[in-house]
């Protein structure tokens, strides 16, 4: 169990560094240039993918962590 855990672990941290960056850059954010702050960006492809393939990882961390500290 403690290896999938390792495993699972591994993997939310390579697919949160592939996902792309939707922060503004550093100098907006200190200029107050929040041009499009309410603005709909919708995922598409890839993005849409590797979003849901992070929250299946990190739900599945969550519940392999609980289920070993039970067990």
């Amino acid at each position: 169990m403690q290896i999938f855990l390792l495993v699972i672990s591994i993997l939310l941290i390579i697919i949160v560094l592939l996902q792309s960056g939707k922060a503004e850059p550093a100098s907006q954010i200190i200029s107050g240039g929040n041009m499009d702050l309410f603005s709909k960006r919708k995922e598409r492809g890839s993005e849409l993918f590797i979003s849901r393939l992070t929250l299946l990882l990190g739900l599945t961390f969550f519940v392999v962590s609980l289920v070993m500290e039970f067990i």
